[in-house]
């Protein structure tokens, strides 16, 4: 099988990236995106161009976002109570303010039921990420956590910046390497090192976090890739502004064009077929997370992708912002 390609159209002087911003320049290029080998929605590998963007150096950090919320008085999706006006048939006392946290059972489950380790606690939010009892004390390098579509917007639009498409972030989380199936290459943990934070042991009950770390990591804890990026794999999912679906929409032999809006999103949005009456967008987000294991999920590769609801917070889902250059 012919060797994937990137292009990168480089150039000497980047534009400025946002005031005071931890960035890297990505230059823009054409490189093969999906990948035929895996997951059914990751196919077909096609040809996408991207221009040169700044992108944030690692996910954003509790500390950072702290600063946000103590600047902007932003409150978070998950600390919202719901309107039952948005969720027909749901009962007056499911409705309360909270968000999704991983809770590992104590033995094997049946690993197509996501509940026996999923459950949505009262109080869970960025600041009480294992719920109301816990803290993000000593957490100020960690991922910010239950970051909804709209908060990852609200801080992105603070900072002067934009969240990446789906295909920004692929091309930002290869690092410019060549048809490998990882960011760092093809062999999973080169040399038994861990390349970045994901399950260890078996899932969801046995974390044996020979990794170091039994949930996230503080950002840079694990080699950046080619483009100085820390945490494209691993540690939390990461939101885009691309619409889910179920395959890839571009048509490989189409090799000029960009399937996705550059500026957000499918011109389509996507629903969870399983919740007809409910019309809840979702958005494809990217990296695997610190719960990615080989017995399960096997998405800690750049090709990887899911489907989130945009009202949906989870204790393994973060962001991070780009900066495209200016077209005057």
């Amino acid at each position: 099988m012919a060797k994937f390609e990137i292009v990168a159209a480089i150039r000497r002087d980047p534009p400025e990236p946002a005031r005071g911003s931890d960035m890297v320049w990505v230059p823009g290029g054409t490189f093969r995106m999906g990948s035929d080998k895996h997951y059914p929605e990751e196919a077909p590998v096609h040809r996408v161009h991207v221009d040169g963007f700044w992108i944030d150096r690692t996910p954003v950090t509790n500390r950072v976002f702290k600063e946000f919320v103590r600047t902007t008085g932003h409150t978070t999706f998950a600390e919202i109570t719901p309107d039952p006006k948005d969720y027909p048939g749901a009962l007056p006392h499911m409705l309360y303010a909270g968000s999704l946290v991983f809770t590992p059972p104590a033995h094997p489950v049946d690993l197509r039921n996501w509940g026996q380790w999923w459950a949505f606690l009262n109080g869970a939010n960025w600041r009480h990420p294992y719920g109301w009892e816990s803290d993000i004390h000593g957490l100020d390098d960690h991922p910010v956590v239950h970051i909804a579509f709209t908060d990852a917007l609200a801080f992105a639009k603070w900072a002067g910046k934009d969240l990446p498409t789906e295909a920004e972030w692929e091309f930002s989380a290869r690092g410019g390497l060549d048809g490998v199936e990882f960011a760092w290459g093809d062999e999973f943990m080169p040399d038994g090192k861990s390349m970045a934070n994901t399950w260890h042991g078996e899932f969801p009950h046995q974390r044996l976090a020979s990794d170091g770390y039994d949930r996230t990591s503080p950002v840079g804890a694990f080699p950046p890739n080619g483009y100085g990026l820390y945490d494209m794999i691993g540690n939390v999912w990461e939101w885009t502004t691309d619409s889910y679906s179920p395959k890839h929409q571009a048509d490989a032999a189409k090799a000029c064009c960009i399937p996705e809006n550059p500026r957000g999103g499918r011109e389509q949005e996507s629903y969870d077929p399983s919740q007809p009456n409910i019309k809840i967008p979702r958005k494809v987000i990217k990296g695997g997370s610190h719960l990615c294991a080989p017995s399960y999920c096997r998405r800690y590769r750049p090709a990887a992708r899911h489907a989130q609801a945009i009202d949906t917070s989870t204790s393994h889902l973060g962001f991070r912002c780009a900066v495209r250059e200016r077209r005057d």
